[in-house]
C-alpha cells in the first residue's frame, strides 16, 4: 500500500501531456520495442489524427526508486498508476473523474507559451480534491522557450518554492528521472484499509464485443479476488467477478486487488445501463455500509438532435449510443421525433468539439451515418401562469402568447491573450453580447479578460473566431454562472410555407433579422432547383422577415415543334403551366444533409 502512487497529468491543450507520458512509460520500461510510438496512450484512431486526447487513459508502471532520501529506500519497487487526461475544455468531465481517482497531479506548463486558461481551471479542480501538485516546466528544448519567465508565473500561481519546479522535455527525455523521483517523494500513498469491507470507485468503462462491459475502478478499501460475488451499489445488481487485474498497455489478470490499486473487472455484464460511472463495487457477503461519494452529475452545455438518415436504423442508433455512453459518460440522450427527420435522439454535449467527436465516433466505430440538427442550449421558459418549463429544443416552446419571459444560461469566460490582441477580442465579445467584468495583467504583456456571456452565443463558432483573430495565441475557458432573463424569440424557416422544425432556432431579438436573412441566402445556395418555384422564408411568429426564391427549372416543351404552328406551341405551354401549378401544390422539397451542417457555420 505504501508503495503505491496514483497520479494524473493536467495541462492546457498542446502542452505535451501525452508526449511526457510516453517518456515516463519508456523510462520505467512499461512499454518497449515496437509498442513504443508517439502518443502511446491515445489508442483511438481519431485521437492520433487530430493529435488531441479525448479519453483519459489509465496505465500502471513499476519504478525502482534511486533517490538519496533516507525515508525512501533505494532500489525499492514502487507501483505508479498514471491517468493521462484530455486538455480541451469540452472534455473537462474526463479530467474531473481522473482527479477523483488520484492523490497527486503533475501540472505541466509549456515553457514557450506559459500559463493558459485551462491550466488554471484544471489546477483549481485538483486543489479542490486536495491533490499534491508537482509543477513541471515542459518543452525547455524549444528555441522559443522562456524558462525563467514561465517559472516566475508558476511560482506566482502556486505560491511554491522555485526549487520545486522541475524542468523537463518530453521530446528529449530530460528531467524525466527527476519527475519519477518527485512522484515517489512528494505524492502521498493512497489511504485505505485492505481489511475493511470492499469499496471500489468506478471511474470509467468500455464495451468489448467478446467479453461484455469492462469497468475500470480504484480500490478505496478492502481486498477482492476473482470468482467472488460482487454487487454494484447504485443499480443493486450482483455479478461474479470472472477476471480482475491491472491496466498495463493491455489488461493483465491478477489473483488479488487490494486497497489503493487501480484495475479492471470483467463480469459478463451485457446491458450498458447497469454500469454507472461513480458507482461503488462491494462484496455480496460482506457489503460496505455506504457508497463512496461519486462524481458530480454531468451538466450538458449544448443540445442537438441526432437522427439516422434511414428511419429503420433508429434501433441500431440507440444501441450505438448506449455503447458510446459507456465510454463517454458525459454524453446524455433521450428519444424524440421530428416532422422533417422522423425518429431520433435529443443529445446533450459538453461543447461543439464534443459533438463533432461523437458524430465522428458514431461513423467510425459503429458505421452510423447521422444528421445533426442546429445545436442549442437549455432555456427556462416562464409562462403567464407562473409555471417554469425547461426547453432544449425550439419546437418545444409554448405559444408566444402564453410566455411571460425566457431565461438563458450565462457563463463566466476567462480569455488569456497577448496585449496586442485585446482590441479585436473585445469587439468579438461585445458582438456576442458579452459584458466585461475585469481585465488583469497576468505577467509581462499577457492579459486575462473576464467576461459574462450568454452560452447560446458561443456555441457555434466563437472559439474558432477567437483563435483566428489572436493568431492562435488566445486561450479560452468557461464555467456556467447563472440563468438570466433575455429578450429571445423563435426564428422559423419555411419552405413553400411549410416550417422545417430541424432548422428552427431561438435567438436574441437584436440578431434575429440578420440571422434570418443569412439563413435564407445560405439555403438558396444549398437546396437544388426543382421543377417549380421554391420560396425560402424566415419568420418570427406570423411575421415574415426575410425571403429568397429558388427559380424553377424550365423544360423546353416546344423543342420538338418545328415550323410556324403557333397554336400547337401555345397548347403545349398551357399544359406545362397547369402541370407546374399542380406540382407546386403537391411537390415537396428535400433539404440535403449538407444544408443542416452549413447553416451552423454562418458568419
Amino acid at each position: 500500500m505504501k508503495n503505491i502512487r496514483n497520479f494524473c497529468i493536467i495541462a492546457h491543450i498542446d502542452h505535451g501531456k501525452s508526449t511526457l507520458a510516453d517518456r515516463l512509460l519508456e523510462m520505467t520500461k512499461t512499454v518497449t520495442g515496437k509498442d513504443l510510438q508517439a502518443q502511446v496512450l491515445d489508442d483511438m484512431e481519431l485521437e492520433r489524427e487530430r493529435g488531441i486526447t479525448i479519453k483519459s487513459h489509465a496505465i500502471q508502471m513499476d519504478y525502482a526508486y534511486t533517490g538519496d532520501k533516507a525515508e525512501f529506500q533505494s532500489k525499492e519497487k514502487y507501483v505508479l498508476n498514471l491517468l493521462d487526461t484530455p486538455g480541451h475544455v469540452d472534455f473537462s468531465y474526463e479530467v474531473s473523474r481522473s482527479i477523483a481517482a488520484c492523490e497527486g497531479a503533475l501540472l505541466i506548463v509549456d515553457a514557450s507559451q506559459g500559463i493558459q486558461a485551462q491550466t488554471i481551471s484544471n489546477l483549481y479542480m485538483a486543489l479542490e480534491h486536495d491533490l499534491e501538485i508537482i509543477p513541471i516546466l515542459n518543452k525547455i528544448d524549444l528555441p522559443g522557450a522562456m524558462p525563467e519567465e514561465v517559472e516566475d508565473q508558476i511560482v506566482d500561481l502556486l505560491g511554491c518554492d522555485r526549487s520545486e519546479v522541475i524542468r523537463a522535455s518530453g521530446k528529449t527525455g530530460e528531467g524525466v528521472d527527476e519527475i519519477l523521483r518527485a512522484i515517489v517523494e512528494r505524492i502521498r500513498p493512497p489511504k485505505g484499509d485492505p481489511d475493511a469491507p470492499l469499496q471500489c470507485l468506478i471511474f470509467d468503462s468500455v464495451f468489448n464485443p467478446f467479453r461484455g462491459i469492462i469497468a475500470y475502478y480504484k480500490v478505496v478499501n478492502g481486498t477482492f479476488h476473482p470468482g467472488e460475488k460482487v454487487k454494484f451499489v447504485a443499480t443493486g445488481k450482483e455479478y461474479l467477478a470472472d477476471e480482475i487485474g491491472i491496466l498495463r498497455l493491455d489488461m493483465e489478470p491478477r489473483k488479488e486487488m487490494s486497497a489503493g490499486n487501480v484495475g479492471y473487472i470483467i463480469s459478463g455484464i451485457k446491458t450498458s445501463t447497469e454500469v454507472k460511472v461513480g458507482d461503488t463495487i462491494t462484496h455480496v457477503s460482506n457489503p460496505c455500509e455506504n457508497a463512496i461519494e461519486g462524481f458530480e452529475e454531468v451538466k450538458p452545455m449544448v443540445y442537438a438532435g441526432v437522427y439516422p438518415i434511414e428511419t429503420e436504423d433508429f434501433e441500431n442508433l440507440r444501441a450505438s449510443m448506449e455503447k458510446l455512453q459507456l465510454n463517454d459518460a458525459s454524453l446524455t440522450f433521450q428519444a424524440e421525433s421530428s416532422l422533417a427527420l422522423g425518429f431520433g435522439f435529443r443529445c446533450g454535449f459538453l461543447g461543439m468539439l464534443h459533438m463533432e467527436i461523437i458524430q465522428e465516433r458514431l461513423d467510425r466505430e459503429f458505421d452510423m451515418d447521422v444528421i445533426t440538427t442546429v445545436p442549442n442550449v437549455r432555456y427556462n421558459v416562464y409562462t403567464k401562469k407562473g409555471e417554469m418549463i425547461e426547453v432544449h429544443n425550439p419546437s418545444g416552446l409554448p405559444e408566444i402568447t402564453l410566455i411571460d419571459h425566457i431565461e438563458e444560461p450565462y457563463i463566466r469566460a476567462s480569455i488569456i491573450t497577448a496585449a496586442e490582441y485585446i482590441g479585436p477580442i473585445m469587439t468579438l465579445c461585445l458582438g456576442k453580447r458579452g459584458e466585461l467584468v475585469r481585465q488583469d495583467y497576468v505577467s509581462g504583456n499577457r492579459v486575462e479578460l473576464i467576461y459574462n456571456m450568454p452560452l447560446g452565443e458561443i456555441v457555434f463558432d466563437f472559439y474558432d473566431k477567437l483563435k483566428s483573430i489572436s493568431k492562435g495565441y488566445a486561450s479560452f475557458d468557461y464555467h456556467p454562472s447563472e440563468m438570466r432573463e433575455s429578450k429571445l424569440i423563435k426564428l422559423d424557416v419555411l419552405l413553400n410555407g411549410e416550417p422545417v422544425d430541424a432548422l428552427s432556432t431561438l435567438t436574441h431579438i437584436d440578431n434575429a433579422y440578420g440571422l434570418g436573412k443569412r439563413m435564407c441566402e445560405k439555403l438558396k445556395e444549398l437546396i437544388p432547383r426543382q421543377q417549380f418555384e421554391v420560396a425560402i422564408q424566415a419568420a418570427i411568429g406570423a411575421k415574415i422577415i426575410a425571403r429568397e426564391t429558388i427559380k424553377a427549372v424550365r423544360k423546353d416543351v416546344t423543342a420538338k415543334c418545328y415550323g410556324g404552328d403557333i397554336s400547337r406551341k401555345r397548347k403545349l405551354l398551357e399544359k406545362q403551366k397547369r402541370g407546374k401549378k399542380r406540382m407546386k401544390q403537391i411537390g415537396t422539397v428535400e433539404v440535403p444533409q449538407k444544408a443542416f451542417l452549413e447553416v451552423l457555420k454562418l458568419d
